[in-house]
């Protein structure tokens, strides 16, 4: 059982794997947005090789809880995934999730440069062991 986990912005997007137990989220890559066309190719590709079975996406919430652009932009996506792969996505909100990244960046004392090519692939991690910690509680 391999789940994908996904952090989607507007320029990237973060993508995370479990194990195949559904344990750990590693951090796999990062996709440079190019169209919607291409994005949604690479993602199937991913699926396919991995064998993913579902897929977590984060989705982006005001601190009160409500919805705003980015997230209606997310679920909108989300929806053409769930088309194109014939997979179930599942949402999972992702507040402060790139905060957790920057601030694990940060202990580990790694470069701003170094940083900004990796947090993407984090948050989706985050996301992704966020879920998986769910489903063995």
């Amino acid at each position: 059982m391999r789940i994908l986990g996904l952090d989607i912005g507007d320029k990237t997007i973060g993508v995370a794997l479990s194990d195949p137990l559904g344990y750990t989220a590693q951090g796999i890559k990062t996709i440079m947005r190019k169209s919607k066309k291409a994005d949604l190719e690479e993602l199937k590709n991913l699926c396919t090789q991995y064998e993913v079975e579902t897929i977590v996406a984060g989705l982006p919430k005001n601190m009160n809880g409500t919805i705003g652009p980015q997230g209606e932009k997310v679920k909108i996506f989300c929806d053409l995934v769930e088309s194109e792969t014939g997979l179930p996505v599942k949402l999972w909100d992702e507040r402060l999730t790139t905060v957790a990244a920057h601030r694990a960046m940060l202990e580990a004392d790694l470069s701003r440069a170094k940083r900004k090519k990796i947090v993407d692939k984090m948050a989706a991690t985050y996301i992704l062991q966020g879920y998986l910690d769910s489903l063995s509680k």
